[in-house]
C-alpha cells in the first residue's frame, strides 16, 4: 500500500544568492495534497561562497567538477545542522534542488551542484534531488519546476507569481498548467543595491525615489523573449549577455536605474496577467513594497501576499514534494510547462 503520509526536507537555492533555504515539511494525501510546515530556516552564505557561486558560469569543466564537491559537502553540513537544531527524526527524504551552474536548455545544458551522491552519504539519509536533467534530455526546459506543486497545492489562485532571482508565473489554461520565467528580478535589483554597500533595496525605497529612464524602459521591453510563446525560461547567462549590456549603456544613477528596472518588472508581470485576476505571490521580491504597489496600480488584480513563512519558503516546500512524488514513481514534471516530450518522473534517488 502507497505511504499517505512523508517526513521530508525541502532545500533551495536561487540565483539571487540569498542563501540556502531549508524547510521541514509533513505532507498528507487523501484524494488532495496537504502539508504542515514544521521549521524552517534560510542559511545566508558565507561572501566567499557568494562569490564562488556567482561566477560558475566562467568555470572549466575541471573546476566546475571540484566546486560541485565543494558545495555537497558544505551543502550537507548545513543540513546536517538543521536536521539537529531541529531535532528531526525518520526522515523519508531530504528533497534538493541544488544550486544551477549552468542552464542552456537549448543546447541540452544544464548543471546544478550538490546534487552528487555524496550528499546522501554526509547526511545519512535518502537524497532526491537533480530534477531539470532528465526534462532537457526529453526536449524541455528542464524549468520551471514549481508549477506541479502550484497546481497540486494551490489550486484555489488564478496563477502563483514568485518573486525571486527571475519573476515566474503558472496558471492553468484549459485545465492544461502553463508556466514560464516572466523575466529577471532580484538578480538585477540586488546588482545595483550592492552599488550602493546594501544586500538589496529594502521596501524599493532607492528605487521609489529614482527616476524613470523612458529610453531605457522601452530598450528593455523590447526584448524577443518576452514576445515568445512558452515554454520558455531564463537563465544567469541570459542576463548577463541581454540585460547587463543594456544597462551598461545608460549612465543612470543607482536610484534611478533601479526605478527603470522596477517598472520593467512590474510591466512585464501585468502583461501576463487577467483583469481581475486572482494571484498568490511569494519569494523574497514580495517584500518590495515599491514593486507590488506598481503592479496593483498598472493593472485591476487581487494580490495575495501570504505569511512571511509561505512567502520565503514556498519554493523550498514545493520542492519537497517533488521530491514525494519522485519516492512515489508520480508526475512531477509537467511537458505542458517544460515543452518537454511528455509529462515524467524526474530527480535522482540517492541511498546513504
Amino acid at each position: 500500500m502507497t505511504k499517505t503520509n512523508y517526513n521530508v526536507i525541502g532545500v533551495m537555492s536561487g540565483t539571487s544568492l540569498d542563501g540556502i533555504d531549508l524547510a521541514h515539511i509533513c505532507f498528507k494525501y487523501d484524494q488532495i495534497w496537504s502539508f504542515n510546515l514544521l521549521a524552517v530556516e534560510t542559511v545566508s552564505y558565507s561572501v566567499k561562497w557568494a562569490e564562488i557561486l556567482s561566477h560558475l558560469v566562467g568555470l572549466d569543466a575541471e573546476e566546475l567538477k571540484i566546486t560541485d564537491k565543494d558545495y555537497t559537502i558544505y551543502l550537507a553540513s548545513i543540513i546536517n545542522s538543521f536536521i539537529d537544531k531541529n531535532r528531526i527524526e525518520q526522515l523519508d527524504a531530504i528533497c534538493s534542488h541544488g544550486h544551477t551552474a549552468l542552464h542552456q536548455p537549448d543546447k541540452g545544458i544544464t548543471h546544478q551542484i550538490g546534487n552528487l551522491p555524496l550528499l546522501a552519504k554526509l547526511t545519512n539519509h535518502v537524497v532526491v534531488c537533480d530534477f531539470r536533467i532528465q526534462d532537457v534530455e526529453l526536449g524541455g526546459q528542464g524549468a520551471p519546476l514549481v508549477p506541479i506543486g502550484d497546481k497540486l497545492l494551490f489550486s484555489e489562485y488564478d496563477a502563483c507569481i514568485n518573486l525571486g532571482g527571475f519573476a515566474n508565473i503558472s496558471f492553468d489554461q484549459n485545465t492544461t498548467r502553463i508556466a514560464f520565467d516572466i523575466c529577471p528580478v532580484n538578480v538585477v535589483l540586488n546588482k545595483y543595491a550592492k552599488k550602493k554597500g546594501l544586500e538589496f533595496d529594502a521596501s524599493g525605497a532607492m528605487a521609489k525615489v529614482g527616476n524613470l529612464n523612458v529610453i531605457l524602459l522601452d530598450a528593455l521591453n523590447a526584448f524577443e523573449y518576452y514576445k515568445a510563446s512558452p515554454p520558455k525560461s531564463l537563465g544567469i547567462e541570459w542576463v548577463e549577455q541581454k540585460i547587463y549590456p543594456i544597462l551598461d549603456v545608460y549612465e543612470c544613477s543607482v536610484e534611478d536605474m533601479l526605478r527603470t528596472f522596477t517598472e520593467h518588472i512590474a510591466i512585464q508581470i501585468t502583461n501576463n496577467l487577467n483583469i481581475n485576476a486572482n494571484v498568490l505571490f511569494t519569494g523574497g521580491g514580495t517584500y518590495n513594497d515599491f514593486l507590488i504597489d506598481r503592479i496593483k496600480k498598472l493593472k485591476n488584480i487581487t494580490l495575495n501576499r501570504p505569511d512571511n513563512v509561505l512567502i520565503d519558503y514556498k519554493e523550498a516546500l514545493i520542492f519537497g514534494l517533488l521530491g514525494v512524488l519522485k519516492l512515489r514513481d508520480e508526475i512531477n514534471c509537467l511537458a505542458s510547462v517544460t515543452g518537454a516530450s511528455q509529462d515524467h518522473c524526474s530527480g535522482s534517488i540517492f541511498n546513504p
